[in-house]
């Protein structure tokens, strides 16, 4: 976003000059993040969860080097490393917490960063891209995250490897080859804990390369804001050092605290209790399950028990496992359709109140399909989750399109600074709405 009243970079020392005249590094973080970059003036603490995605991302990218330096990614050897690692180095223990649950951490905080999106908008023109980008990174973090899960070789790491990488022999004539290449052999063993372990200590330094495309592609339309407004004037906007990196600086302390809260006295939580057991392909536990990211996703594909089948005929168009793997890649891909499936010429749910209304339905949606997902596969559950898959994909492909053309917005702010500054005149509203300022306005004045 560049703006005539964006203040430029001035290096204040000789050495400085010398160094921008060189190599303008400074100059592109000034710009990118620093009193040169102007930011709405009215975005809520939902923003701050960027920085905080940010944040644990170079955690995990840290801790997971000086873990890498003490693992040894053995069949034989991995539990026992993990172990070692928990008693003999220095401070390993903390290492090894601080780590696994950095990804659950690392979870909320782009969860979050997704559903804020989903609800202002931020999917809409001219950020799409921005918002793709996002779903590029979320998905690399579904890989690395499926991978580190499983290099402990505990139980729960080796079953969740063998019934993960076995969705893809659900599909016809290149599943079963395709599962082979990816373990590099029939069943998780020493091949397949290479590959994981390579895999996983190269994704996150992928994920950082898409992160600085997102933020790229976010720099060029401007952030988005709570009323979806596009920013007209300076009054609408504040430099981001030093209001916001202040306002991220109190949630990076709270997001702190909790996150060292788990680490310290939670550590194993988050995690599963057969993941303390060794690796043993002879031994099924009782209840297979991934980590808790991954429930939501996990109960789209149990809901699919019927094959997909002529009626009267016995003939089977497509098996129930092959129905829940598509269905479980189609509840992600479909999140990259969101722009054109919401017409909506306005951004903001808070302007939306038909919208408003099935965005919560949708997360309380989302929220039971994970409950479903980590409880036992009993008929109950199952039912459950098949109501709430059904509901889930009726919300973007049908419910979302059809609020998109009849909804009546409530009337929008002149601007962002009519929002926040109270007693400024208001101007029309677009799309043909009342002459009044927002209700939230309203209220306040």
């Amino acid at each position: 976003m560049s703006f005539g009243w964006a203040r430029e970079y001035e290096p204040k020392t000789e050495i400085g000059r010398w160094f921008d005249q060189r190599l303008p590094f400074p100059r592109l973080v000034y710009g990118s993040l620093g009193g040169g970059y102007p930011v709405p003036r009215n975005l809520n603490y939902f923003w701050n969860f960027g920085v905080l995605s940010g944040l644990m991302l170079t955690v995990q990218i840290i801790t997971g080097i000086v873990l890498a330096m003490h693992y040894f990614a053995s069949a034989d050897g991995a539990f026992n490393s993990v172990e070692a690692i928990m008693r003999d180095v220095n401070a390993g223990w903390m290492l090894r917490y601080a780590h696994a649950n950095g990804a659950s951490f690392f979870f909320v905080a782009v969860y979050i960063h997704i559903f804020r999106g989903l609800y202002f908008g931020s999917y809409k023109a001219p950020r799409e891209l921005v918002w793709m980008l996002g779903l590029v990174i979320y998905l690399l973090m579904m890989a690395t995250a499926f991978m580190g899960y499983v290099l402990p070789w505990g139980q729960m790491s080796y079953w969740g490897a063998q019934v993960i990488t076995g969705f893809f022999s659900a599909f016809p004539i290149v599943g079963e080859p395709l599962r082979v290449f990816l373990l590099g052999g029939f069943a998780p063993d020493q091949s397949a804990l290479n590959r994981f372990f390579s895999l996983h200590y190269l994704l996150p330094f992928v994920i950082m390369g898409v992160v600085i495309l997102h933020i790229w592609s976010l720099h060029i339309p401007g952030s988005g804001n709570p009323t979806g407004v596009d920013v007209k004037t300076e009054k609408d906007t504040l430099p981001f050092h030093p209001f916001y990196t202040a306002k991220d600086g109190f949630g990076v302390g709270v997001f702190l605290i909790l996150y060292c809260f788990f680490i310290f006295f939670a550590p194993d939580y988050l995690g599963h209790a057969d993941n303390y057991i060794p690796a043993n392909p002879l031994s099924t536990p009782a209840h297979i399950v991934p980590e808790w990211y991954f429930w939501p996703f996990y109960a789209i594909l149990r809901a699919f028990t019927s094959d997909l089948s002529i009626p009267f005929t016995g003939i089977v168009i497509m098996p129930a496992k092959l129905l829940g793997v598509l269905a479980m890649f189609a509840s992600i891909l479909l999140l990259f359709f969101l722009p054109w499936l919401d017409k909506s010429p306005v951004r903001s749910g808070n302007y939306r109140p038909l919208f408003k209304r099935f965005f919560w339905l949708l997360v309380a949606d989302v929220v039971i399909l994970g409950y479903c997902g980590g409880a036992p596969a009993s008929p109950f559950f199952v039912m459950l989750s098949q109501i709430c898959a059904a509901y889930y994909f009726l919300h973007f492909l049908v419910i979302l399109p059809i609020v998109a053309k009849v909804e009546r917005p409530l009337p929008l702010p002149s601007s962002i600074s009519a929002s926040v500054l109270h007693g400024e005149a208001q101007e029309s509203a677009p799309y043909g709405l009342a002459t009044t300022a927002s209700p939230a306005l309203a209220a306040a004045e």
